[in-house]
């Protein structure tokens, strides 16, 4: 249940604004170091901020986010993390011990009044990742309250309006928020490190990909009946798919995650779809629904039933993703093997 927020007084404010001694870059120059790390400037969406030292009190929201400051060993940084229930089994990934020492604030959505009781001083969310005029949480009002923001480069605005997200490929967005962060908490050689070793990763599975013109082409369903949502080219599923050896069917849209036409699903005919188990709907039901629509009854991937269960977290942005590239690459072989 969520807890009523207490009013701020100016006290409370004051010491909210001492937080993580960020402040946004004015002069757009890198500042000074006179001595030590300190103080850093780096780019995060566009906007450049300099710190003055390492964020202590860190609150993340959904599992990509959380996973990418485990990652890097910021457990000890955190105050706590936002996620919902269904995200999979934590007790298999090789953060478990990680999850066992931060709190878990909530289940349900980020608000800035956990922010507040968790007594915050950065906020690391994303765009549609708990971030969002709708729901009151941005940047923005963090900072009026002496909070400050990272935002996930997978979900940066782009575009007139900002309603598209993405400004890079995905797999570079994860590369670039190791090393951001790298600066920012002063582990540059720990983000260096696995950075490194997942290029590596990447690259292994992605030399044994056929050529592209035998690559077989997929399509990501994540949910919807009407209208099926699905990752555009700046999206996780992008590169996972391109570097695992498939054709992305929908690698034109310039967005991340977004709906399309069953129609198009249908004229860009994949031969394989992959599932993204998230939700209140489960994978097997989402299954069910895709073989069982009659618009989709002619569409190679459900003729031939390949249809392959990916979780979110690895096709969110976030440390997974390397692995999911490899899990999936060594599918997309069996599927070409097999004619």
């Amino acid at each position: 249940m969520r807890r009523p927020t207490a009013p701020l007084t100016a006290l409370a404010l004051a010491l909210a604004l001492t937080g993580c001694g960020a402040k946004v870059s004015d002069d757009g120059k890198h500042a000074a170091k006179p001595s030590g790390h300190y103080p850093v400037t780096v780019e995060n969406c566009g906007t450049r901020t300099t710190y003055d030292k390492a964020p202590a009190r860190v609150v993340t929201n959904d599992v990509g986010i959380t996973e990418i400051m485990f990652a890097l060993g910021l457990e000890n940084r955190m105050a706590g993390y936002v996620m919902p229930d269904n995200v999979g089994n934590l007790d298999a990934v090789p953060w478990k011990a990680a999850y066992g020492t931060v709190p878990r604030l909530s289940n349900k959505a980020i608000t800035r009044e956990m922010a507040l009781d968790a007594r915050a001083d950065l906020v690391f969310a994303g765009w549609n990742y708990g971030f969002g005029e709708d729901n009151g949480l941005t940047p923005a009002s963090l900072k009026k309250l002496g909070i400050g923001s990272y935002v996930l480069t997978e979900s940066c605005r782009h575009g007139a309006d900002g309603s598209a997200r993405g400004v890079m490929p995905p797999l570079e967005a994860l590369y670039t928020d190791l090393e951001t962060l790298g600066k920012i908490f002063d582990v540059e050689d720990r983000a260096a490190a696995l950075v490194k070793r997942y290029k590596k990763q990447v690259a292994d599975a992605a030399a044994k990909a056929p050529a592209p013109a035998e690559r077989p082409s997929v399509f990501l369903y994540d949910d919807g009946r009407d209208k099926p949502l699905t990752s555009g080219k700046y999206a996780g599923p992008h590169d996972i798919i391109t570097k695992a050896g498939g054709d992305h069917t929908m690698k034109d849209l310039k967005d991340s995650w977004t709906t399309v036409g069953w129609e198009t699903v249908v004229a860009r005919n994949p031969e394989v779809i992959v599932i993204n188990n998230y939700g209140d709907t489960s994978a097997a039901q989402k299954k069910a629904f895709l073989t069982s629509y009659p618009p989709l009854a002619n569409v190679s991937a459900i003729k031939h039933h390949r249809i392959y269960v990916m979780d979110y977290a690895d096709l969110v942005e976030s440390p997974r993703n390397p692995a999911a590239v490899s899990d999936l690459a060594r599918y997309l072989r069996g599927v070409r093997a097999a004619g």
